[in-house]
């Protein structure tokens, strides 16, 4: 799978390297942030002075208007670059399939050609969308969350230490449950494909020999094949996200517990408390989106 996008991606350097740029702008600006509010509320709230309330304010503004721009230009760089790469990689089918011999052509067989034309080029599209889009800001947030929270309080670091391998351990449970789903699902997608075209070209064949009830039968079992698999995946969806909202929770609660005594006993100061907890969730939310690319990952590699 890397060789093939990396062979049709060669040409798109230049927006995946602006890709980059512009997501470390945006990873930047974003921990930045927590920096300059925790300033506020002990620099300028705490003390009473609206001046230094205005002018990091100002600051702030200024930093999300940057973050915003760079965001929206780095996912407008990487939708360019996954989609042109999806159609050089439609056009190069077309292109060796139309050299097909007669005998290649029942070889693989037309559903089979349509599947790898349509679907699976899909599939390696938003992968490199979305790789291009969380990946490449996912370590760089994570990393950057460690460094910003051990600057703002090293005394609760211990509940990064907890709660970001409970994340992955959630999150790499889920992606060994789905990804022979994954592979599944390639293969039932084909298999509908090839019965529907089939009874779409001999449906004159049907009708003579009056096999639509067995045809409804077969069309009917393919297709509940394929509902299952992805009813299967959903299911498991469906009790990924709760269970990682519980950790967010829980991690927030911990923040604020531990960090109350902390701020008692002196030893932080509130903005520096709220800046934790920011940086806390900015760790956990990265390492989120960087397994969920992971877990799409095996059924792009079927696919490739």
């Amino acid at each position: 799978m890397l060789k093939l996008l990396a062979r049709f991606g060669r040409p798109y350097l230049g927006h995946i390297l602006a890709v980059i740029a512009l997501q470390l702008l945006t990873v930047g600006a974003i921990l930045f942030l927590p920096a300059l509010n925790a300033q506020i509320i002990d620099d300028g709230i705490a003390a009473g002075d609206t001046g230094v309330i205005w002018s990091l304010g100002g600051i702030m503004l200024a930093v999300a208007f940057a973050q915003l721009a760079s965001a929206i230009a780095s996912v407008w760089f990487a939708a360019r670059s996954a989609m042109s790469i999806g159609r050089d990689l439609r056009a190069a089918i077309f292109r060796r399939v139309s050299r097909f011999s007669s005998y290649q052509m029942s070889q693989f067989g037309p559903a089979t050609l349509i599947t790898r034309a349509t679907n699976d080029v899909q599939q390696l599209q938003m992968v490199t969308l979305m790789s291009l889009s969380m990946l490449v800001m996912a370590p760089i947030m994570a990393a950057g969350g460690v460094v910003m929270a051990l600057r703002e309080d090293a005394g609760l670091s211990w509940l990064v230490w907890v709660a970001v391998p409970i994340i992955v351990v959630i999150m790499v449970g889920a992606g060994l449950k789905m990804m022979p789903l994954f592979r599944q699902m390639q293969e039932a997608i084909d298999d509908v494909n090839h019965t529907l075209r089939e009874q779409i070209t001999g449906m004159r064949v049907v009708r003579a020999f009056v096999r639509q009830d067995y045809e409804t039968q077969r069309f009917t079992k393919a297709n509940q094949h394929l509902t299952d698999l992805a009813v299967g995946v959903g299911k498991i969806f469906v009790l990924l996200f709760p269970l990682i909202s519980l950790v967010l929770h829980i991690a927030t609660a911990a923040v604020l517990w531990f960090g109350g005594m902390r701020v008692a006993d002196g030893l932080v100061e509130v903005g520096s408390l709220t800046a934790f907890m920011q940086y806390l969730l900015q760790i956990l939310m990265a390492v989120m989106m960087a397994t969920m690319i992971f877990l799409m990952i095996p059924r792009a590699m079927v696919a490739a």
